[in-house]
């Protein structure tokens, strides 16, 4: 009985789309279906809505941003990557097809004497081939395994590359905010020394009169020296912070860089949204999963390779011993040679990789599973940190306001004699502490909204979805 050939050819197609690659199914989120709710959390209702431009509403801050997109070279080394893995991926698809290739050849030869017994010969010949070499037919999926994998890695190193600029729009605001900050306190300290100065003055002409102690004079001494160490750290602190924000933008800030205070408006509140949404959005998530769908794939790979393999060499041309005679009729011919390969004896490898390929997914399902439970862990600490900064900046208000009012009576008071230096210089700093205090206190709320900016995977208003993902080289 003879089998048709368009049987065989339907055999061939069939076995052709086997696949070995284990169903995938996203593992459960291992966290609560709503963030923590109490007095120190704030509420988590609607979902964002725009990108870092609407969060970061300060006009040099959108400059500094856009300058470090372009030129941060932590984020270009990000970019190359995904270049990088999508040139892997491509290598490795090209492999389901067969690579044709064409050659043209010729050789002469001189045989001498002793070899001929007679006259010296030279012989000529001249061929053109046209074939494929060892092309391996994917009956088992092998190669659609390797090619998948190999895709989940590319769409897992650009959201490697979402997850480094994610982080460079966070830390160039958390670094512009902090100069802001700094140079506010720098500012204080100046108007502090200045003050603490003008007391100084005042105290050592009332010890040369006598009306107060060598002890008065030295307090008020101390005071002022501290000021200027205080002085000289700020400074510092300003020009690193200067340092760092032209490291994180990758180019030199403008000369003229204006000079800024922390200010209301800086920032727009980052809605929050629900735990569900953190998997759409927080490109660590997804580069996650995109690694355990390649684990999962490379397990498909893993169970082919006990399956016997098929490889096929064909080429067709032509030969002559002259080079006009190469085309001519009766110079055709062809090889068609096909080879099986069956793994029988391999003292447990195959198996052992296997193994090897299931133990890595699972660890790439706990490594998924802990990054969601580090966003959900990082989105609470957020919606803490939102509602009790803003109590505790409305309880150091009051404490400033407090201090001055303290400040002013403590000073009246010493200079008409009612109540000594000691007073008068604990107010002084009890109103600088104060003072201070709120300016850390401002830059941590803020520095708190960038981090839930992060924690919450970036505002964009649609956020990518793992639903039906193909790469486009």
């Amino acid at each position: 009985m003879r089998t048709s050939p368009s049987i065989l050819a339907a055999l061939a197609l069939a076995l052709g789309g086997c696949s070995l690659i284990p169903d995938y199914q996203r593992p459960a989120p291992p966290v609560a279906a709503h963030y923590p709710q109490g007095l120190a959390y704030a509420s988590a209702a609607g979902t964002a809505g725009a990108d870092w431009s609407g969060l970061f509403q300060d006009p040099l801050l959108q400059q500094l941003i856009h300058s470090a997109l372009d030129n941060n070279r932590d984020l270009r080394v990000a970019a190359l990557n995904v270049a990088a893995y999508q040139a892997q991926y491509r290598i490795q698809r090209a492999d389901l097809l067969p690579a044709v290739s064409a050659s043209v050849n010729g050789k002469r030869q001189r045989l001498p004497e002793q070899m001929t017994g007679g006259k010296a010969l030279i012989n000529s010949s001249y061929g053109a081939n046209l074939g494929i070499s060892a092309y391996e037919l994917d009956f088992f999926g092998r190669i659609r395994s390797l090619s998948q994998q190999a895709l989940m890695t590319y769409l897992s190193s650009e959201q490697a590359r979402r997850s480094a600029q994610l982080s460079l729009v966070a830390n160039v605001a958390s670094a512009y905010l902090t100069w802001c900050a700094d140079q506010e306190l720098l500012e204080l300290t100046r108007k502090t020394l200045a003050a603490d100065e003008q007391s100084l003055r005042l105290t050592t002409r009332n010890g040369h009169a006598g009306k107060i102690s060598a002890l008065d004079v030295a307090q008020a001494r101390t005071r002022v020296d501290s000021a200027r160490a205080n002085l000289a750290r700020y400074q510092r602190q300003v020009a690193q912070d200067l340092n760092n924000l032209t490291l994180l933008v990758g180019a030199p800030l403008p000369a003229d860089l204006p000079q800024r205070r922390l200010a209301e408006g800086m920032l727009a509140q980052v809605p929050a949204g629900l735990p569900s949404s953190l998997l759409q959005r927080r490109p660590d998530i997804l580069q996650a999963e995109y690694q355990l769908q390649a684990a999962n794939a490379n397990i498909g790979a893993a169970r082919a390779a006990f399956f016997p393999s098929v490889s096929l060499t064909a080429n067709a041309g032509s030969s002559s011993k002259e080079l006009s005679g190469l085309f001519k009729g009766g110079a055709g011919g062809w090889t068609f040679q096909p080879q099986i390969n069956l793994p029988i004896f391999n003292a447990g490898s195959l198996r052992a990789s296997l193994d090897y390929a299931r133990l890595q997914k699972d660890i790439s399902v706990a490594q998924y599973e802990k990054a969601i439970q580090t966003a959900f862990q990082e989105v609470a600490d957020g919606l803490a940190a939102r509602q009790t900064y803003q109590q505790q900046l409305m309880a150091q208000g009051n404490l400033v306001q407090a201090s001055q009012d303290y400040y002013n009576l403590a000073e009246h008071r010493y200079r008409i004699g009612v109540d000594s230096n000691l007073v008068f210089l604990d107010a002084q700093r009890s109103l600088f502490s104060a003072q201070q205090g709120l300016i850390n206190d401002h830059l941590a709320q803020l520095l708190a909204e960038v981090d839930l900016y992060r924690a919450l995977g970036g505002a964009w208003s649609e956020a990518p979805s793992l639903a039906g993902t193909q790469a486009q080289p």
